[in-house]
């Protein structure tokens, strides 16, 4: 199976401030088999990465999706692999890459595109969510990680959970895939022990949702020659691959925590 994506991080330092800015936007719901939890997107913030994102949900790109990569303490990752009952497992078709909108900070609890290194304008299907405040190393890698959204209610406790999991080196591109009910690496992988994301779907669709939400905006973007994300930098892919199960496939979300 394919898995690949990561996520080269730059610390930066600067001071976060809180934004009054409004959160509309379009509520969907991410199922797992670990448990749901709903994402409030950031429509009027970042739209074209928006747009792009539910291009993928309506499209039901993300039924059976894998987490394919989780780091202690930084993030997991998705969006990159389908299982269809069977290993290998398949690479997700990508639509054209998104221009980036890196408006809103990597706090934790956020949900952001990964991408190509050095390509800020690189990301495509695959997504991540911040385990902690992530803001001094993705605000300003790769001119920015946009944030598109972010995790409602408890639902960072089945992030949480899900983060927790034991990982395992399965080949180059899957260097840190999360599985369960998997202790021996020596055994076999099989859909019982992948994470997998069941569905994606919109569940609110109403132009203003949650406006009592107030996200954080990216100011360390600001130092940058050009901001507003045009430029290079490192990126943030993560691959995982199941060893003689999983096929090495191209990184794009390289991330060091």
């Amino acid at each position: 199976m394919k898995l690949s994506r990561h996520i080269n991080i730059v610390l930066g330092a600067g001071l976060l401030t809180l934004s009054t800015w409004s959160a509309q936007a379009t509520v969907v719901e991410v199922q797992t088999v670990m448990g749901n939890f709903q994402v409030n997107l950031y429509d009027s913030k970042t739209p074209k990465t928006v747009e792009n994102f539910l291009g993928y949900v309506k499209s039901g790109a993300y039924f059976n999706n894998v987490v394919h990569r989780s780091m202690d303490d930084f993030i997991i990752q998705a969006g990159g692999y389908q299982f269809d009952g069977e290993l290998p497992l398949n690479e997700l078709s990508k639509a054209a890459s998104v221009v980036n909108e890196p408006k809103l900070s990597n706090v934790r609890g956020t949900i952001a595109m990964a991408k190509l290194a050095n390509d800020p304008n690189s990301a495509t299907s695959e997504w991540f969510i911040n385990l902690k405040d992530n803001s001094a190393n993705l605000d300003l890698q790769n001119h920015g990680f946009t944030v598109f959204g972010q995790v409602l209610g408890n639902g960072m406790q089945v992030v949480d959970a899900i983060a927790a999991l034991q990982t395992f080196d399965k080949g180059p591109a899957f260097r840190n895939i999360p599985l369960r009910n998997y202790s021996d690496a020596s055994q076999d992988v099989n859909g019982e022990n992948l994470v997998l994301i069941t569905d994606i779907v919109i569940v609110d669709a109403t132009v203003n949702t949650h406006p009592e939400l107030n996200p954080v905006p990216n100011t360390l973007i600001n130092k940058l020659p050009g901001s507003e994300g045009s430029g290079s930098g490192g990126s943030l892919g993560f691959g995982v691959l199941l060893v003689g199960m999983l096929v090495a496939c191209r990184r794009r979300f390289s991330a060091k925590s």
